[in-house]
């Protein structure tokens, strides 16, 4: 292994209870004065962004508010994001929910002062420097899921809807200025959406840890992501309210994409295709994919993993973590097989395809191929490990 990287870790967190009450104090201080609101649009019925508009009023920073966001988000709600930031003249956006509502308020901050499109800034190579940093507004996030972990991200998914493909634009200064996590913000969730989010923060921290390159702090923070979720995913499902595992899982989302700078891997690259073809929730159809990665990468991860599991309490062998990943999905509810998905095999020659080329599928430890994906994707449908 080349012991050579390059290292970036996450913005200024305001985290704790409450502290949404902090809100116009924290878009002051990110220089913003006309934010525009980007939410998605049943996030915006409930009374989380009524409480998050009033302190804004009452701050003296008027917002308007942008909700043409799709789960999976799409090119024209950026288009149509950029339309009402300048219709509006706003110098800042506020992006608040899921990794939907995330995802598309950094990107509309992002393009709202770019001249090419925005495919022009996909997260390859260094495409990232054709932007115009000076065009770049800035962001404030807050997470309402405990997933993604985008509030510390430099990048966005989103879905060119020709190609029907998942693509991260990506630039450093689409990093949020500040981040709210107030894991209040997060009760109430429905136990489906907290447990996917909950597995999607689990599959960034475990990629991050099995990714072929040299990062130990990416790793350190990865496994303590992992046993975050392992002692707190399950309380969190099964009580809403309980407020210290709600906090505990927004710190192992945060963790999770703070550690995935690192790689992500064969969960994200099979995962993406289905969620563009079948509009599947991410995080589900991570937790779907796991353990069937897990056996596929065991030859390159074992020792790895090993070292995990003795860190989780778990008996220091490979079994024992796989066998913690199906107890945990199957606590939670989690699909086993993709045709509990509503997936079936009529789009795996197209789904094969993308896998291999998704951005993501470099950071597998194990090469990945077009009939490797299919046979993973087989295994998935059929519940093979």
């Amino acid at each position: 292994m080349k012991l050579t990287g390059n290292w970036n870790y996450p913005t200024s967190v305001r985290f704790g209870a409450g502290r949404i009450a902090e809100l116009a104090d924290a878009v002051k201080s990110a220089g913003i004065t006309r934010p525009l609101f980007v939410t998605d649009p049943t996030l915006a019925k409930l009374p989380i962004v009524a409480r998050a508009l009033e302190v804004l009023e009452a701050g003296g920073v008027p917002a308007k508010v942008f909700t043409d966001v799709k789960p999976n988000p799409v090119a024209s709600n950026v288009e149509a994001g950029v339309a009402a930031l300048k219709a509006g003249n706003h110098d800042g956006v506020i992006a608040f929910g899921g990794g939907s509502a995330l995802d598309a308020g950094k990107v509309i901050a992002f393009m709202a002062g770019q001249t090419r499109p925005m495919w022009d800034f996909e997260d390859i190579g260094d495409w990232w420097t054709r932007a115009d940093p000076k065009g770049i507004l800035p962001i404030v996030a807050v997470p309402t899921t405990a997933g993604t972990g985008s509030e510390v991200g430099r990048a966005g998914v989103i879905t060119d809807e020709t190609t029907h493909t998942k693509k991260v634009i990506f630039h450093p200064l689409m990093m949020p200025k500040v981040t709210i996590c107030d894991p209040e913000l997060t009760v109430g969730m429905p136990k489906s959406i907290t447990v996917g989010t909950g597995m999607d923060a689990l599959a960034h921290c475990l990629e991050a840890y099995c990714g072929p390159f040299y990062h130990p702090m990416a790793d350190g923070i990865a496994i303590e992501g992992i046993r975050l979720v392992k002692e707190n995913l399950v309380r969190a499902a099964t009580n809403g309210q309980d407020l210290e595992a709600r906090a505990h899982m927004m710190s192992a989302a945060a963790m999770g994409a703070t550690a995935f700078q690192k790689a992500l891997g064969a969960i994200h690259s099979l995962s993406h295709p289905v969620g563009s073809l079948y509009d599947t929730h991410h995080g589900m159809t991570n937790a779907v994919f796991m353990p069937y990665v897990l056996v596929f990468n065991r030859p390159a991860i074992e020792e790895k993993i090993v070292r995990l599991a003795a860190y989780l309490g778990l008996k220091p062998e490979f079994s024992a973590f796989l066998d913690w990943v199906l107890k945990l999905r199957e606590e939670t509810g989690v699909p086993h097989t993709l045709a509990e998905l509503g997936v079936d095999d009529s789009k795996f020659d197209v789904m094969c395809k993308m896998a291999p080329k998704d951005p993501t599928a470099g950071g597998n430890p194990v090469p990945l191929d077009e009939a490797v994906c299919r046979k993973l994707y087989e295994n998935a449908l059929a519940g093979r490990l």
